[in-house]
């Protein structure tokens, strides 16, 4: 157990791309220093998204209290808005039980969001508009959302994939409410200051072997029963369009169960999104300045070693 003077640390942040054992990490390291864990993640916020989403068990927990677990129907809609104000009563919540909050997860974004307490537009009559252009998307004409986007704002298109419907419609909404581009709202807020006394630590792995591993999980999420759990979920009437299906995982296992590929498909295809994913993960969080990283094939025992390393700094630190 690390002293007590570590618990004047507001934030402790364990981020990296999908597959590099983070959640576990952060059960360890919230074991030793009487920490809660707050989930950085868009898909496991739902009930009944758990193969999909790598949630851990309850025995996994390890009696860790977890945050922003199973708290929303996979019908609701979440966003970074939403996240980011769950997210700060989590840490506030965990500070006043005199705990150290460990935020974790794999969306930068998220992350961000909460460490510089980025400030978001607050939505008018976004619903309409939001909804024409989802409609554009569902009907197969996203190149024209990513059109329309390189036209108001070039920047953006080199750092928003076109597949990334939803990043690439929030950018045409925030033109719409703002009549300024995104890119430059985002290049403000990056360079905020942090809101929190923070430790940010980022898990990393050699890229074949990470590749390795991500095509491994996706095989025992098969192996565990990922099609029937998109399969109750969609018998349940949970509808397509949802932001809960439209993760890696669950869009791709749906379009098999409406017919329009054959698993095998889907599968590859789950492989396929989740290594560019990864790619996507490393380089935003090379943008952190403060990231302190640790390269999983360097070490003999990765998960010991690692949290030995992090319980070191995090002494050196107080």
């Amino acid at each position: 157990m690390i002293n007590e003077r570590s618990k004047a640390k507001e934030l402790i942040i364990i981020a990296g791309p999908t597959a590099t054992g983070k959640s576990d990490l952060a059960v360890a390291l919230a074991k030793e220093t009487g920490g809660e864990v707050i989930s950085a993640d868009s898909v496991q916020v739902y009930r009944g998204l758990d193969i999909g989403s790598a949630k851990l068990t309850p025995e996994e927990m390890q009696g860790v209290p977890h945050h922003l677990i199973d708290v929303l129907d996979p019908e609701e809609p979440f966003n970074i808005t939403l996240f980011q104000k769950m997210a700060k009563d989590a840490i506030e919540s965990i500070r006043s039980r005199g705990h150290v909050p460990i935020l974790c997860g794999g969306t930068g974004f998220y992350i961000q969001s909460v460490l510089y307490d980025i400030e978001f537009s607050e939505e008018k009559d976004g619903d309409a508009y939001r909804k024409s252009l989802e409609k554009l998307a569902a009907d197969g004409r996203a190149d024209e959302l990513y059109d329309q986007l390189r036209a108001i704002d070039p920047a953006s298109c080199e750092k928003i994939h076109p597949n990334n419907i939803k990043r690439v419609i929030r950018a045409l909404e925030y033109y719409r409410e703002t009549g300024r581009p995104i890119s430059e709202h985002n290049e403000e807020q990056r360079a905020r200051t942090a809101a929190y006394d923070a430790v940010f630590f980022v898990l990393s792995d050699e890229r074949r072997a990470l590749y390795e591993r991500i095509d491994r999980r996706v095989d025992r999420m098969i192996d565990a029963g990922l099609v029937e759990e998109v399969r109750r979920l969609k018998d349940a009437g949970v509808p397509r369009h949802c932001t809960s299906m439209q993760g890696l995982g669950y869009k791709e296992i749906y379009a098999y169960l409406e017919g329009e590929c054959s698993l095998d498909e889907a599968i590859t295809a789950i492989k396929s999104g989740s290594r560019h994913f990864a790619k996507r993960q490393l380089t935003w969080f090379h943008r952190e300045p403060d990231a302190l990283w640790f390269d999983r094939s360097l070490y003999a025992d990765p998960s010991r070693e690692i949290l030995n390393e992090m319980l070191k700094l995090l002494q050196k630190d107080c």
